[in-house]
């Protein structure tokens, strides 16, 4: 499953300067497999929010954002889409997510400060855009409403 142990001597060993190291290694695949037959394994995770973006400048954003929610939200869920999908193929994703909503980042938005909330689950389904200053509190709002 797992192991490591101190390597001081590898890299003189390879010809290098001495040097203090550590290691290990863990086989996760076989963690997961025995926690499954063992019949623990954890329900799988619902998101609360998931954040899509489109565009090398929204991709950071994105990834600021949700730190920023992560920070402001402990114990929420906050998944981000990491790649270049088209906006269609991400709103699929979120869909499939579970997730209660979804923060839309395109270069459009970012040129003018603002960022789009669109509900996910229930009657409320209307995409608002709101400037990025005020988003971690209207983030907030809107999940507490939704619960």
């Amino acid at each position: 499953m797992c192991s490591g142990g101190r390597y001081d001597g590898l890299i003189a060993q390879m010809g290098g300067d001495a040097t203090p190291a550590i290691g290990f290694a863990m086989g996760v695949e076989r963690v997961v497999e025995l926690t499954r037959l063992a019949g623990q394994l954890p329900a799988p995770t619902v998101p609360d929010v998931f954040v899509m973006a489109q565009g090398e400048a929204a991709q950071r954003t994105a990834l600021r954002l949700a730190e920023q929610l992560r920070d402001a939200f402990p114990g929420r869920g906050i998944v981000v889409h990491c790649g270049s999908a088209k906006f269609k193929t991400q709103f699929r994703r979120a869909d499939e997510s579970g997730a209660r909503v979804a923060l839309i980042i395109g270069d459009d938005e970012l040129a003018r400060g603002v960022i789009a909330l669109k509900p996910l689950r229930g009657a409320e389904s209307t995409q608002v855009e709101y400037p990025v200053a005020e988003l971690t509190a209207r983030v907030e709002e809107f999940l507490r409403r939704s619960m």
